[in-house]
């Protein structure tokens, strides 16, 4: 008659052990938001005020992936390959204002954004194309492309993080910049653009 079971001590030992977490890769949404305190009506510009529907607005909404000790430059964003330029739903760009963006005019309106990073540098994609998921590009519905500046950063940014930087508000009239600077880090590049309102 068998009155107990034997268990092996290495089963034992990796049972009593807690099991490792999973390393999940997880995306976060963001966005950056440039606001000007006036909006303009033709050819004239007028400060907020109730009559209007507040102030003009420049915007980027994406899924923001992390790195998590992955490659970023050439695996994450591959090479020769149009890349989503984030996570999930495709990258959008809102503007109240017709904007010039690098050298690309763009009207106001909604559009999607994608990069090319080649051996020879970085391009920003505009695409008039939205609401579709970020691998989807079209390419019949491209505007044009943005040759993007990029320089290695000292420490790496883990995240992907854009920011649209104003320039200093006009002395002259108090409204926040009409211009700036479109930055977008990752891993241990920076790549940027200025962008401009149309006056």
């Amino acid at each position: 008659m068998i009155t107990g079971l034997l268990i092996p001590a290495v089963i034992l030992a990796q049972a009593q052990q807690p099991a490792t977490p999973l390393r999940i890769a997880a995306s976060t949404l963001a966005s950056v938001e440039v606001h000007l305190n006036a909006r303009r009506i033709g050819n004239q510009w007028y400060e907020e005020d109730a009559s209007l529907s507040g102030p003009s607005r420049i915007a980027i909404s994406y899924g923001q992936p992390h790195a998590r000790g992955r490659k970023v430059e050439g695996g994450l964003i591959p090479i020769d390959t149009v890349w989503r330029f984030g996570a999930n739903m495709a990258t959008t760009l809102h503007t109240d204002l017709n904007i010039t963006l690098g050298d690309l005019k763009l009207p106001q309106g909604d559009y999607s954004l994608f990069i090319l990073y080649t051996r020879t540098g970085y391009s920003l994609i505009v695409n008039r194309g939205t609401g579709q998921w970020g691998t989807d590009h079209d390419v019949s519905k491209d505007i044009g492309r943005v040759a993007l500046a990029s320089r290695t950063m000292a420490e790496p940014e883990p995240a992907l993080s854009i920011y649209l930087v104003p320039d200093s508000p006009d002395p002259k009239t108090g409204y926040a910049a009409l211009r700036g600077a479109l930055r977008i880090k990752w891993g241990s590049t920076e790549l940027t653009t200025m962008w401009r309102v149309d006056q």
